[in-house]
C-alpha cells in the first residue's frame, strides 16, 4: 500500500519506523528537521559544547516501555537523571525543593507551622488520591477534589498546581479542569504518590536528537523535511495531499499532527472528525533557552531540576525552569537552562535561543474525545495518532503510533 504520515514528531516519527517495511511509505514534515518537540541544541560556552535539549528531556523506562523498546533496538545510549522539583514563590520569599534534607534549603521554613501543614496535607492528598485510583469514583475536576477535601490553601497554591502546571506545561488558571482521577492515575504511575520505589528517570546521552537521528537514517528519501502539506483530500478510493510541489495520492494517510492540526488538513471532516479532533485545546508556551541563574530558585540548595516560579500576581502561562546541568548531567561551569514563559524577565545576553511549544489542555472533553479513538481510525483511509490521544508524553506518542502501526499490518512492540 502506498502510505502518508503527515507530521515528523514522535508518534509520526515511530509509526513511520514500523511502517516503513510494511508499505510503500513517506514521511512529511513540514519544518527544516524532524523530532517535533525533540529539539536538541548545541551551545557553546567558554568551557567548551554542550548538547541540550530545549522540549523533550526526560523518561523512565516502567512507564515508557515503547519507547524504551525502541531506544534498545536503535542502540542509543541512555543515562540516568535526576527528577527533582522546587517551588520558589513571592520572589523567593518562600521555597523549599521537595525531597530529602533539602526540604529545608529555606531554614526559616521550619520555624513555620504553616510548611509543616503543607507537608502533612500532601501526605494526605497522597493517601487519598491513591484511594481514589482504588475506589474507581469520579470525583469529578481536579478542583472539585481538593476543595472536597480536608487540606489548607497551600496544598493547592504550593504543590498540586506547580507541580501539575510544571508537568504538563499546563496554564494555572485551567489546570483545576483536569479530572481527578486522570491526575491521580498520572502521579500512581509515575511514583510520585509514595515516598519510596519511584523510577530511575533517564535522558538520551548527548541529547534525544539521537533516537531521531537514528529512525532518520532508517527512512532515508523516504522523509521528507521542509515540505508541508497544505491539504487533504479523501477520494472514493484514495487520499490526495496537497503540498507546495503540486498534489500526491495515497491509498491511505497517517496524520501524527496534533489533533487541531489534523482538522484543519481535512477539506471534507466528517461530524465525528469535527466533534473529537476539536475537543482537545492546546497551550501555547514560549521556551527560552538561556544561562541565567536568576530564573532558578533565589537559594542555591533549592536548585532542582524542575523549578515551578510563583510570581506575586496572577499569570496565564505555566512558569518553570528547567535545570540542564541536573537533568542531563551537563558539565557546564555556568548553568544552562530552559524557561517557560519567563522570556521578559531574562537578561537578554544569556538567551541562547526561543521556541514556541503547543501542548494539548487536558480537561474532561480532551479526555473524553481520548474513549473515541476507535470511531476514526481508518475511516475514509486515514488514521490518526499523537500525544493528545494520551497524557501528552512521549510514550502517548509511542502507544497512539503502535495502535495505528498495529491496524496497518506492523507488529511494534507490546506495553
Amino acid at each position: 500500500m502506498r502510505l502518508a504520515v503527515v507530521g515528523g514528531g514522535a508518534s509520526g516519527l515511530l509509526a513511520s519506523y514500523w511502517l516503513r517495511q510494511h508499505h510503500d511509505l513517506t514521511l512529511f514534515e513540514a519544518q527544516p528537521r524532524l523530532g517535533g518537540h525533540t529539539n536538541t541544541v548545541r551551545v557553546e560556552l567558554a568551557d567548551g559544547a554542550h548538547w541540550v535539549d530545549t522540549g523533550f528531556i526526560v523518561y523512565n523506562e516502567p512507564n515508557y516501555p515503547l519507547f524504551s523498546h525502541v531506544l534498545a533496538e536503535l542502540g542509543v545510549t541512555t543515562q540516568p537523571s535526576e527528577m527533582s522539583f522546587s517551588v520558589s514563590a513571592g520572589k523567593g520569599s518562600f521555597e523549599y525543593r521537595g525531597n530529602g534534607l533539602r526540604l529545608w534549603s529555606q531554614p526559616s521554613n521550619a520555624l513555620k507551622p504553616s510548611f509543616a501543614r503543607l507537608l502533612v496535607d500532601i501526605m494526605s492528598f497522597n493517601r487519598s488520591a491513591r484511594a481514589l485510583l482504588q475506589s474507581g469514583e469520579n470525583p469529578g475536576s481536579l478542583a472539585d477534589f481538593i476543595a472536597s477535601g480536608p487540606w489548607g490553601k497551600r496544598l493547592w497554591a504550593h504543590y498540586v498546581l506547580p507541580l501539575g502546571s510544571a508537568i504538563w506545561s499546563a496554564s494555572p488558571q485551567h489546570f483545576g479542569e483536569v479530572p481527578a482521577a486522570t491526575f491521580a492515575r498520572f502521579l500512581d504511575n509515575h511514583g510520585w504518590l509514595k515516598l519510596k520505589g519511584r523510577p530511575q528517570w533517564r535522558t538520551v546521552a548527548g541529547g534525544a536528537a539521537n533516537y531521531v537521528r537514528q529512525i532518520a537514517e532508517r527512512l532515508g528519501e523516504r522523509a521528507r523535511i521542509a515540505t508541508p502539506v497544505i491539504k487533504l483530500r479523501r477520494h472514493l478510493g484514495s487520499v490526495e495531499l496537497l503540498t507546495p510541489l503540486g498534489s500526491e495520492t495515497f491509498d491511505a494517510v497517517v496524520l501524527a499532527v496534533h489533533s487541531d492540526e489534523a482538522l484543519s488538513l481535512l477539506e471534507d471532516p466528517t461530524p465525528q472528525e469535527r466533534e473529537v479532533l476539536g475537543s482537545v485545546r492546546y497551550q501555547q508556551n514560549v521556551a527560552t533557552l538561556h544561562t541565567d541563574a536568576r530564573m532558578l530558585p533565589k537559594r542555591r540548595l533549592a536548585w532542582a531540576s524542575w523549578n515551578a516560579y510563583l510570581p506575586e500576581e496572577p499569570f496565564g502561562k505555566v512558569q518553570v525552569t528547567y535545570w540542564l546541568n541536573s537533568l542531563q548531567r551537563l558539565r557546564a561551569a555556568q548553568p544552562i537552562c530552559v524557561s517557560l514563559n519567563r522570556e521578559d524577565e531574562l537578561e537578554p545576553s544569556t538567551v541562547l535561543g526561543q521556541w514556541s511549544y503547543s501542548h494539548p489542555v487536558l480537561d474532561a472533553k480532551a479526555v473524553g474525545a481520548q474513549a473515541r479513538w476507535a470511531e476514526l481510525q481508518g475511516q475514509l483511509r486515514t488514521w490518526y495518532c499523537g500525544a493528545y490521544w494520551g497524557y501528552g508524553f512521549h510514550e502517548d506518542a509511542a502507544a497512539s503510533a503502535a495502535r495505528v502501526a498495529r491496524a496497518l499490518g506492523a507488529r511494534p512492540p507490546t506495553r
